[in-house]
């Protein structure tokens, strides 16, 4: 569940800031972010939440830890259990009692963005490019579906020709929308392989491939590649950047008891 876990914390915070918002499900007053283009049918781990929320409470006695520090938590361990870098998860984030369904469709990346693109997307959360091409890494690990690099597969021009063929045989042109590849070789391993990929021209999404395309972030592409230290020092810098994106504080929100629905 490792890429799923630290997926959830990225699709946390870019909509509303990290505040266990995407955790939320739907009620007559809440528009639920898990039904957003970017999450319905993808995002996964809501379960593994569950239980390590009901854990940390048992040991705390009572609910003391928030559901969005959770979230920022599990994200770190997961890339440690990977093999990936560890780094300090600042912790006081407080639970929101909204979601935003509109607001997540319009403002979390699509695996169809070009450069200019995922450079203002990430501009806008107060991310910069080296932070773009640095968080873009944790597509070392985990899979895509074949609706998300279809188009990519059959009518790219910046694709290696035997990849394409490679990709073709688990996604068709037609049909097969859920069918899984994995983001890069190793895709049970944090490693640099995903930007060694991309320098090859085997990105498996548009976005990926993106970064190395003769624009403005092929020489970081290039650095990590070789460079697992630089890489692992930036992605690190970048999760704790990331993981500040506008958290609620102090008497802001609340600690949920149950990590899917708001206190009463």
């Amino acid at each position: 569940m490792g890429a799923s876990l630290l997926r959830l914390h990225f699709h946390d915070c870019f909509v509303n800031g990290c505040d266990g918002s995407l955790l939320l499900d739907s009620t007559a007053t809440i528009d639920c972010e898990k039904n957003a283009c970017a999450n319905v049918n993808s995002t996964k781990g809501f379960d593994v939440i569950d239980q390590i929320k009901a854990e940390v409470d048992k040991v705390c006695g009572r609910p003391v830890v928030s559901c969005a520090d959770i979230l920022a938590v599990a994200a770190r361990d997961s890339v440690v259990a990977q093999g990936g870098p560890s780094w300090k998860v600042r912790l006081g984030r407080r639970d929101s009692t909204t979601a935003s369904k509109t607001l997540a469709n319009s403002i979390l990346p699509s695996p169809f963005m070009d450069l200019p693109a995922l450079i203002n997307n990430f501009k806008n959360q107060g991310l910069n490019q080296r932070d773009l091409v640095a968080l873009s890494g944790s597509h070392t690990i985990g899979l895509a579906q074949c609706f998300s690099f279809r188009n990519r597969t059959y009518n790219a021009t910046n694709i290696e020709p035997a990849f394409a063929k490679e990709r073709s045989a688990t996604c068709p042109r037609d049909g097969g929308n859920t069918n899984f590849a994995p983001l890069d070789p190793t895709a049970a391993r944090f490693d640099t392989s995903y930007f060694k990929n991309l320098v090859k021209k085997r990105g498996l999404l548009i976005s990926d491939q993106a970064l190395f395309n003769g624009g403005s972030t092929d020489d970081l592409v290039m650095t990590y590649s070789s460079n697992p230290e630089v890489f692992w020092n930036d992605f690190s810098k970048s999760m704790i950047k990331m993981g500040n994106i506008k958290p609620l504080t102090g008497k802001q929100g609340q600690i949920r008891v149950n990590c899917r629905k708001v206190n009463w």
